[in-house]
């Protein structure tokens, strides 16, 4: 009788679950699906029906009181024809009370729908007019009128209830007094569960519990879980509040989803602060990196997206985790196909090739290895900075390059500080990141020109630590400010001239000296890699049949179209000529000619711009070759000396520098010291003005390497001696007459070849240099071996007397015939 009389007071229907199922067709009825509703039984529900089928069921109910139907909740709201999987197993069995047409909207139509008993769903299947099922009783278990628990939940249902609608804002006032009216128990505990903005799923684990006991203490769970987040709202809400203008109400925004971030303990929301820990979690950094990135990272969370603050802590921590921490690439250790790659991108440069070589050997046997820090010096245009790149191939390495020239601030290397507006990472740590990976191959290009001791620093200071092996491997970026390690880089700089690079900077690198080249490896440079290179960039590569240069025409194009140590000029010039073949095959669609000679080249060069350097004979007296080296290569440069009546005046032309001057100077007080060596009357240098000249005066000259060659001449234009044939000359002299080494020895021999020079003098030191140099670079020249400057004369003065000789007098004066009485 207690079950009977409790269903009457659910669903005032007078019979048990049995007879609802045989008034809807013996346990087989139409199921009305909803979306984000779930009935309970006892309550009345508005339902705004759209859907065809669901129109269906209401359409049939309305012409027949007494049917019965399930109502059932889907598990998927997108769908539009629900089958037996997208629906939940419980629901209830419902009559239709009423229904209510939507003005203005012929298609849709609002229902108001008791629930009766709960059911559940054994089967279902699709029908033409809408979904029907077979569904069975869920049997409810009551509890008893006197037990105690049960009416202290009762009580505690009304108290939290009260608390959750004056908590919620979107609860109308109206929600009270509706659930203060409902004098049935287990009438109101459905009703709770009914009418409160519960999720779907808090909704169905209620209703499919069939204890009304056990689903009230579920229910005062739920509640007491949404009043603990209520009053936190209301917490955010108090610690936020104040006078809002435009502006802040965007910063009131993100402070409340600040502070409920602060509650959950976690950054979850913010998808900078997620993109940042997932990359970090594929890091491979120390433990004391991922502790400042952690702490970075809390630091960020306490910040307001809309500051400024934000945006430069966020930049922070993406180069943080851009940085190629402990990874390296994989170094490929075959010396043969490190050779074949270095020898076929670049021709000659034997040191460098054999450098590199060296040390993949050692990291093969030794399995790791600190790279090496070397300085390519040289010329412009021998291909130091290509070589690089080379090197990188090789190694099977990441290639980045730097270009220093010109640098003049500390703060491109080091980086900014971040108290700085607009700061970041130096050059160092920003190709790092472009590079990926910890061991890539470093071009330093022009080392030598960085600007020292400005206003903004010492560049070349702060390069100190980056080429230290000892130091590097805690490079210390000021933006970073966090050690990062170099020692796995191969650091390679480039350099014109060491002179301009401090001593300690120098100290660290390794000197690797690119020579110029002779004509025969010009010519077999252009052959393998700029006449390729310049036909494909003219176009002119798919031209059949193809355009070649000849031998002869490479060569008269090296030696008088360009002066240079390297390629570069050559390239050039190869490039202007199948420049003009390019504009004839366009002009006339076809070429005169595919193959260049030197008999074509001023047609497509014009006149030549220089003249090979010749030797000019010693048919004069005081005319003495010298061999200098300039920043294109080693030249021939002639000594020219000439005595003129007067008081013993020195005069010095040809643009020369102090170095130089003095070297005139201490060769003359050399060749006055020894004028009885040479048989010449030393009041000589008293009547007769010398004059000493270096031709080409437009061209700057300086350095000590002239000495010799400068005391030759005079003690020749004296002696009116001529001076040995296809001879030249080289080294420093000091006021003793000894003969110091020079430098530019490869450079000045090449240049001799060039001249047709077939005799050079030079310091007995030298002679390592000598051997030093490839054969080839030899060939043809005798060298000769020199202490000091008697040597010298002995070996370039003949005997012979140039025709039509100068005839010195010397007038006896008073003093002078004293001397004599």
């Amino acid at each position: 009788m207690r079950k009977k009389q409790s269903i009457q007071m659910i669903a005032d229907y007078d019979g048990d679950a049995t007879d609802l199922l045989t008034s809807g067709g013996g346990g087989e009825m139409p199921i009305l699906t909803t979306r984000n509703v779930v009935f309970f039984p006892g309550v009345l529900t508005p339902l705004l029906i759209g859907r065809k089928k669901s129109l269906n069921i209401i359409k049939k109910a309305e012409d027949n009181t007494f049917m019965v139907f399930a109502v059932f909740c889907q598990t998927n709201e997108d769908t539009e024809d629900p089958g037996e999987k997208d629906i939940f197993r419980t629901g209830v069995m419902a009559r239709l009370v009423r229904v209510i047409d939507v003005p203005g909207d012929d298609n849709t139509r609002t229902a108001i729908i008791q629930a009766l008993g709960r059911c559940r769903l054994k089967s279902a299947k699709k029908g033409r007019n809408y979904l029907t099922g077979v569904v069975s009783p869920a049997t409810e278990k009551f509890p008893e009128d006197d037990d105690i628990e049960w009416l202290t939940a009762i009580k505690s249902l009304n108290t939290a209830t009260t608390e959750y609608i004056h908590n919620n804002d979107d609860m109308p006032d109206e929600a009270e007094m509706a659930f203060q009216n409902i004098h049935n128990p287990i009438v109101r505990t459905n009703y709770t569960c009914s009418s409160l903005p519960l999720s779907i799923k808090d909704k169905m684990h209620l209703i499919e519990i069939d204890s009304i006991k056990d689903r009230l203490f579920e229910l005062l769970k739920i509640m007491s879980r949404e009043n603990q987040f209520l009053d936190m709202m209301q917490n955010i809400r108090m610690k936020t509040h104040e006078e809002l203008d435009a502006q802040q109400r965007d910063y009131f925004l993100h402070q409340q989803i600040k502070n409920i971030q602060a509650e959950l303990g976690d950054g979850s929301g913010n998808s900078d602060s997620d993109e940042l820990t997932e990359k970090a979690k594929t890091k491979k950094w120390s433990a004391e990196v991922k502790k400042v990135f952690d702490k970075e990272m809390r630091k960020l969370a306490t910040l307001n997206q809309q500051s400024a603050d934000y945006s430069v802590q966020l930049n922070y921590l993406q180069t943080i985790v851009s940085l190629p921490w402990n990874e390296f690439t994989t170094d490929d250790l075959s010396l043969q196909r490190a050779r074949r790659i270095l020898d076929r991108d670049h021709y000659g440069m034997e040191k460098v090739k054999e450098r590199i070589l060296e040390y993949i050997a050692v990291l093969q046997l030794r399995g790791n290895l600190k790279s090496p820090i070397l300085c390519l010096y040289g010329p412009p245009g021998v291909g130091k900075t290509s070589l690089g790149k080379s090197i990188a191939e090789a190694l099977n390495r990441k290639y980045v390059r730097v270009s220093l020239g010109g640098l003049h601030d500390e703060a491109e290397i080091r980086g900014h500080r971040r108290t700085y507006i607009g700061a970041m990472p130096g050059r160092i740590i920003q190709s790092l990141q472009k590079a990926g990976t910890s061991n890539p191959v470093f071009i330093l290009d022009e080392i030598d020109k960085v600007t020292q001791n400005t206003i903004n620093g010492n560049p070349a200071s702060a390069l100190l630590e980056v080429l230290d092996p000892e130091q590097n491997k805690a490079f210390h970026d000021n933006y970073l400010d966090i050690d990062y390690d170099l020692s796995h880089v191969m650091f390679i700089a480039t350099a014109n001239d060491l002179n301009t690079i401090p001593r300690p900077l120098l100290d660290r690198m390794e000197i690797i000296e690119l020579s110029g080249y002779i004509t025969e490896e010009k010519v077999e440079i252009a052959r393998r890699h700029l006449i390729p290179k310049e036909l494909s960039n003219t176009g002119l590569d798919t031209v059949q049949p193809k355009v070649t240069f000849t031998k002869k025409a490479l060569e008269k194009i090296i030696e008088n179209y360009t002066r240079e140590s390297g390629v570069r000029q050559l390239e050039k010039q190869i490039n202007k000529a199948l420049r003009k073949l390019a504009y004839q095959k366009a002009l006339d669609g076809e070429m005169k000619y595919h193959s260049v000679t030197p008999d074509k080249l001023e047609e497509l060069l014009g006149k030549q711009p220089f003249y090979r350097d010749i030797y000019q004979g010693n048919d004069y007296a005081g005319v003495v070759t010298g061999l200098a080296w300039t920043s294109v290569g080693g030249e021939i440069l002639f000594i020219e000396t000439s005595l003129s009546r007067g008081n013993g005046k020195l005069t010095l032309t040809g643009n020369l520098g102090d170095v130089m001057k003095e070297s005139a100077i201490i060769a003359l007080e050399y060749v006055k010291a020894h004028a009885d060596v040479l048989g010449i009357d030393y009041r000589l240098f008293e009547q007769w003005n010398i004059h000493i000249h270096v031709p080409e005066g437009a061209t700057p000259k300086d350095g000590p390497s002239a000495g010799i060659t400068i005391a030759t001449s005079i003690a020749s234009a004296v002696t009116q001696r001529k001076v040995r044939k296809n001879t030249a000359m080289t080294g420093e002299i000091t006021l003793r007459g000894k003969v110091m080494p020079v430098g530019g020895i490869k450079e000045k021999i090449l240049a001799a070849k060039r001249a047709g020079i077939t005799d050079i003098v030079m310091c007995q030191e030298n002679r390592k240099d000598i051997e030093e140099i490839p054969e080839k670079y030899r060939t043809g020249v005798t060298f000769h071996y020199v202490e000091n400057v008697q040597d010298v004369w002995n070996f370039a003065l003949t005997d012979e007397i140039v025709d039509n000789p100068v005839h010195f007098t010397i007038e006896d004066k008073k003093d002078d015939k004293e001397n004599k009485k």
